[in-house]
């Protein structure tokens, strides 16, 4: 049975963060973890293979990031991408040896409540970090399709 978090784990304008190659990375975060969403059984540790290649590049993208250009999270941020490897890598072992799919479905799905939050806090500080530090202005985000409620929220 899916939670409304992970019926509503799509990629849109609503990720975007207006960083060209963190926005397209995330673009491929979220394939990917859709992609183990949708594995068989018997398919799910070679789309596990998958993400955790995805993350490793993606994390390391964005920890240069952060290192080259003095970001002041930067700690707090790497430790968090840490903790999630950590979890892929246990899962990882697990299925290798011949545990139930099941833990990886649940970290599936925490991935998908966990990431959104991430990308709106610690993404979007480092995307706006980045294109001052590029351009010495801030990030212009267009998101077609997104209305907002009369309170200012979406």
């Amino acid at each position: 049975m899916s939670t409304a978090t992970e019926q509503e784990f799509v990629w849109s304008d609503a990720l975007l963060l207006g960083y060209g190659p963190m926005d397209d990375t995330h673009r491929e975060f979220v394939e990917t973890v859709l992609a183990m969403q949708s594995a068989s059984d018997d398919g799910f540790a070679a789309a596990l293979d998958a993400f955790i290649e995805h993350a490793e590049r993606h994390f390391s993208e964005e920890a240069d990031w952060m290192r080259s250009t003095g970001f002041p999270a930067t700690d707090c941020h790497i430790d968090e991408h840490n903790a999630v490897l950590k979890s892929l890598y246990e899962v990882k072992e697990h299925l290798a040896k011949g545990g139930n799919p099941e833990a990886g479905r649940r970290l599936t799905a925490e991935l998908m409540r966990w990431f959104p939050g991430h990308a709106d806090y610690m993404d979007a500080s480092l995307a706006q970090w980045m294109v001052k530090k590029r351009t010495g202005g801030t990030p212009v985000v267009l998101r077609r399709g997104i209305v907002k409620n009369e309170d200012g929220g979406n």
